[in-house]
Parts: C-alpha cells; sequence; structure tokens
C-alpha cells in the first residue's frame, strides 16, 4: 500500500511537471507555428491552425525583398553580450572570493550596496545616462553598451557567485596556500574548475539579460550599434503589426538564447540549486 502511495504521488508530481512544462512551452511553439503562416493566415481570428505553411516570414526576416540585412543588429547583440559577460565574470568572481572564501569587513554591507542599485528602476537612470554618453561622444557605440550591461549584471552576479563560492571547502583552499600557490593560481586553478556550475550559471543569465535588453539600447543606439531588440522594434510600423514577420524575427533573435540554454542546462540546474540542499 506505501510502494502504490509512493508510485501514485510521484506520477501526480510527474504529471504536474509535465504540464507545467508544457504551459511555458506552448507560448514559443505557438510563435514557431504563426512565424510559418502567410500574413493573412496569422491575422484571423481565431487562428488559422492548419493554415499551409510559408517561409515567407523567415526570408523577409533576411532582408528578402526588403533589402535589410538581420546580420549588424545580431553582430551588436553579440558583440554586448559576450564581452560584458565575459567583464562580469571577471570582476564578479574575485568580489564573491572576498566577501565569502576570504570576507571583508562588514560583507554584509558591502553586499547590500550591491543589491541596493538594482533597487532603481533602470528608466529612472535612463536619461543621466544619455546625457553623459551624448558629452562624452559615445552615443550609438557598442562599447557603451558593454560598459552599461557589465554594471547592471555585476551586483546580481556578485550575488550570485557568494553563493556559489561559500560552498567551496576550504580545505583544499588551505591546502594550495600551504603549497604556495597564489590568489590568480587559486581562482583559476581551484575555485573556477570547483564553481563551474555556479560559474555556467551566472554567465549564462548575464548573457540573457545583456541579449535581451531593450531600453538603453533603444534610446542610446542608432544605425551603427542597434541590437537585434531593436532590430525587432522596426518591424512594427505605421503600417501596422505585420504578425507572421514578426514571430519569424522573433524566433531567429530568440535562437541563440534558446541554445544556450539548452547547451549549459545541466550546468544551469545544478548551478541555480547549488547550497539549496545541505
Amino acid at each position: 500500500m506505501t510502494v502504490f502511495r509512493t508510485s501514485l504521488r510521484r506520477g501526480i508530481w510527474g504529471i504536474a511537471a509535465w504540464a507545467s512544462g508544457l504551459l511555458f512551452f506552448l507560448p514559443f511553439a505557438w510563435m514557431v507555428l504563426t512565424s510559418l503562416h502567410s500574413e493573412p493566415d496569422a491575422a484571423t481570428n481565431p487562428p488559422s491552425v492548419g493554415a499551409a505553411l510559408t517561409f515567407q516570414g523567415y526570408r523577409e526576416f533576411f532582408g528578402a525583398g526588403t533589402g535589410t540585412s538581420p546580420w549588424p543588429p545580431l553582430i551588436n547583440s553579440l558583440t554586448a553580450s559576450v564581452t560584458s559577460t565575459l567583464l562580469v565574470l571577471a570582476l564578479a568572481i574575485p568580489a564573491a572570493y572576498a566577501l565569502s572564501i576570504k570576507p571583508v569587513r562588514k560583507w554584509t554591507d558591502v553586499m547590500f550596496f550591491f543589491l541596493s542599485t538594482k533597487m532603481l528602476p533602470a528608466v529612472a537612470g535612463l536619461l543621466p545616462v544619455y546625457l553623459i554618453a551624448k558629452n562624452a561622444g559615445m552615443l550609438d557605440n557598442i562599447w557603451l553598451l558593454v560598459i552599461l550591461y557589465t554594471s547592471m549584471n555585476l551586483p546580481i552576479a556578485v550575488w550570485m557567485m557568494r553563493s556559489f563560492l561559500a560552498e567551496v571547502p576550504v580545505e583544499i583552499l588551505e591546502a594550495a596556500s600551504i603549497d604556495g600557490a597564489g590568489l590568480p593560481t587559486v581562482l583559476l586553478r581551484i575555485v573556477a574548475p570547483v564553481a563551474a556550475p555556479g560559474i555556467a550559471a551566472t554567465a549564462l543569465i548575464s548573457f540573457i539579460f545583456s541579449w535581451n535588453e531593450l531600453l538603453f539600447a533603444r534610446v542610446l543606439t542608432g544605425v551603427v550599434a542597434g541590437t537585434a531588440p531593436v532590430f525587432l522594434t522596426g518591424f512594427v510600423t505605421s503600417q501596422g503589426l505585420f504578425l507572421a514577420k514578426v514571430c519569424a524575427a522573433a524566433v531567429c533573435i530568440s535562437l541563440p538564447v534558446l541554445v544556450a540554454g539548452f547547451a549549459a542546462q545541466d550546468k544551469l540546474v545544478q548551478g541555480l540549486s547549488l547550497g539549496a540542499v545541505k
């Protein structure tokens, strides 16, 4: 009887987990299906599920008949996201090391300071950032976005990395110190391999936040440094909303994040759950 109840409970939880997963996956699946329809079929109400499929939306996204290429915005997004993520890791890991393994004085105040930087709405800092960028001559510059994304993601990365590095056994670090290992050696050869799941999770979240950021990219960039989300907003024109084309563009722009998440899903789950179970 006990075995039956246990199996029944596991079955119910399994069904609930699959239902939740499908519920979250359904909007993306619907977006993919809509992107494969023609504009008249995509605009029908209710939507025409069994309509003929076509790749016209994807062809128009890649410039067929429009003359606009998505590659410069995609390259800008990739440059800003990857570079800022590397900078975030380079700064967050030593900071988290100092706040966890080699704790500084009043480290709780330091952590609260990092957290307090996220309490201000992003739109509240938009005008000062715009004026600073304008006076510095950095408007429509991809490196301005790199600096902004690094500063925006660094507090979250420090908080995440501190919880990950707090799980590193102190005995290993003490043994390395006895063997004469310096701080760079400790970080690269000991801390990094042990905290690899946490580093992967932090990097992936920083990459996603940078890739999806729209507000600052929309205001601070133009023709040269426009990113993929900014390019996506260009499909909403005065002529109306072309749903199939917008869905095709959204699918293509979402693919890098989806591929990165799928490739690092084991590290992401392991990293986000690190320290949750003692």
